[in-house]
């Protein structure tokens, strides 16, 4: 993860090509820690992201409901991989997060 474009309550993390088992926890530490920072609206640049398993899955809807607590918001951005964009699809995730270009 690579954190980018920092403001007072907002900030912007690129995500590795994975999320998965080997590295999902990681993620919700790393962004845990944001939100412990006093960060309230996380954007997460999907860009290199190829694939995401349900590890993955479950630690975004997590990190959602902690924002929300906060009223706060997480953002998914440059969702490109059709795999990863069928599955959000699929599941109805777009529903729950702010996924940018998914309807």
């Amino acid at each position: 993860m690579e954190i980018r474009n920092k403001t007072q309550e907002k900030v912007t993390v690129v995500a590795d090509k994975k999320i998965d088992i080997t590295n999902s926890q990681k993620l919700k530490e790393e962004l845990l820690d944001l939100i412990q920072q006093g960060y309230t609206e996380i954007t997460i640049d999907f860009n290199r992201v190829e694939s995401v398993d349900s590890s993955g899955l479950g630690k975004l809807l997590l990190i959602h409901k902690r924002l929300k607590e906060k009223n706060g918001a997480l953002k998914i951005i440059n969702l490109n991989n059709e795999y990863v964009k069928k599955m959000f699809s699929m599941i109805h995730l777009n529903k729950v997060l702010d996924i940018e270009g998914i309807e």
